[in-house]
């Protein structure tokens, strides 16, 4: 490597060297592949002690950051956690290969056989803050999709982040694979992430996967193409025909199972119907957890609530904070979402099945859920094994990004001497 000091040229020669790995893994074999990163798995797995060790210097550099609880808690790993470390490795290992995969076949009158089937991208820049598994997620699922990876991990998460490289560059040696193929940049400097933003000759896609500054901050800068992952302004809405268990069981859940994933709810709309009923108990059951709710003035007489202001509506928490307030019906809750939605995730809890087909039809967020905890947005739970991030455009992926989401593809034409009038 060049000098550290110098960081342009730092950055071209790890992109130069992903542009030939890519070269390389483009056509791997499957079994390669998957061979890389159960061995991944398994080295993660023994080196556990050491990745704990350098997480502990993370914690400590959080800490003296003033990282937020939720921060840490995205940031801290220990054994649990690295097991599911292995776990996802393992799943996206056994995963189908996309690569090759034929997504249409079909013949033309004119003697032509044409096949549509998937490619890489090519080199991805993933550029993700604090938890140090999207170093393994994100690294898995560039290799499975047969795409060299650059990843620039947030400061916060550098030791550990560097710990868990190292095992998938071990993974990628054990199968006689490019370790080139997932690299990571060895420094904390903000000048990388500004570099890689421009690097449109090696680099074909950037992913941002962290808040609301990181992702702008990339979509005015980058130059290579983004898939904008962008925060997670989660709603649900109580409808009037909400089941009171499933409603209790679900809202606890989002808010509170993990506060600073993407996927947890940070505003409740409740129908203006059971605001005496089922939508005051779902708020003491938040405060009684330890959540602090935000409400509208229909609500404030509800004890221990604080007034929201209008800096909560849109408001992306990721602690144990929520905004809450009194809607008419699921136009009014419609509308509420398309102005402060952030086009993630959102859920509706109601046994009518007309109001929840209008929900699903009238939103565009990426994943819409009914009766079911917001939580479970991700592509781990929806069977990718794993994911890059939530899409939240339009463009090319959109919701969970898993391995085939990290495709393109390409034409297949074949002929017999086939010439054109």
């Amino acid at each position: 490597m060049k000098d550290i000091t110098d960081i342009p040229a730092l950055m071209q020669e790890i992109g130069t060297r992903a542009k030939a790995a890519s070269a390389e893994l483009a056509f791997a074999p499957p079994e390669a592949k998957s061979k890389a990163l159960m061995a991944a798995a398994d080295m993660v797995w023994d080196q556990r002690g050491d990745i704990i060790a350098a997480n502990v210097k993370d914690l400590a550099f959080g800490a003296d950051k003033g990282l937020s609880p939720a921060m840490m808690d995205r940031l801290m790993l220990d054994e649990a956690r690295i097991k599911g470390i292995c776990e996802a490795l393992r799943a996206v290992a056994g995963q189908d290969d996309p690569v090759g995969q034929i997504l249409e076949e079909w013949d033309r009158p004119s003697g032509l056989n044409i096949k549509r089937v998937r490619t890489p991208l090519g080199v991805i820049g993933v550029i993700y803050e604090s938890r140090p598994n999207v170093t393994a997620d994100a690294g898995a699922l560039c290799l499975k999709s047969g795409n060299a990876v650059i990843l620039r991990g947030g400061s916060e998460s550098f030791h550990s982040s560097s710990a868990i490289h190292a095992c998938l560059q071990a993974g990628l040696k054990a199968a006689d694979l490019p370790v080139d193929a997932v690299q990571l940049v060895p420094t904390r400097d903000r000048a990388a992430v500004q570099a890689l933003l421009t690097m449109v000759d090696t680099v074909d896609v950037i992913v941002p996967r962290g808040g609301k500054g990181l992702v702008g901050l990339v979509q005015r800068e980058a130059r290579v193409p983004v898939f904008a992952h962008l925060e997670g302004i989660v709603h649900i809405y109580l409808d009037k025909a909400a089941d009171p268990v499933k409603a209790l069981d679900v809202v606890l859940n989002a808010k509170t199972r993990r506060t600073g994933i993407c996927g947890a709810a940070e505003c409740l709309l409740i129908h203006k119907g059971l605001v005496d009923t089922v939508g005051q108990g779902v708020l003491k059951a938040l405060m009684d957890a330890g959540v602090r709710v935000h409400a509208d003035q229909a609500l404030q007489s509800i004890k221990g609530t604080v007034a929201a202001t209008s800096e909560d509506w849109g408001h992306e928490y990721l602690d144990m904070d929520i905004a809450a307030k009194v809607v008419d019906d699921v136009d009014a809750a419609i509308a509420h979402i398309r102005t402060f939605g952030s086009n993630h995730t959102d859920c509706v809890i109601t046994e009518d099945d007309a109001v929840a087909a209008r929900f699903f039809e009238r939103l565009d967020s990426a994943i819409l859920m009914r009766n079911a905890s917001t939580q479970f947005a991700d592509g781990g739970e929806f069977g990718m094994g794993g994911e890059i991030g939530i899409a939240t455009g339009k463009m090319h992926a959109r919701g969970p990004v898993g391995a085939a989401q990290l495709t393109s593809f390409k034409y297949l034409v074949e002929g017999n001497g086939t010439t054109r009038a």
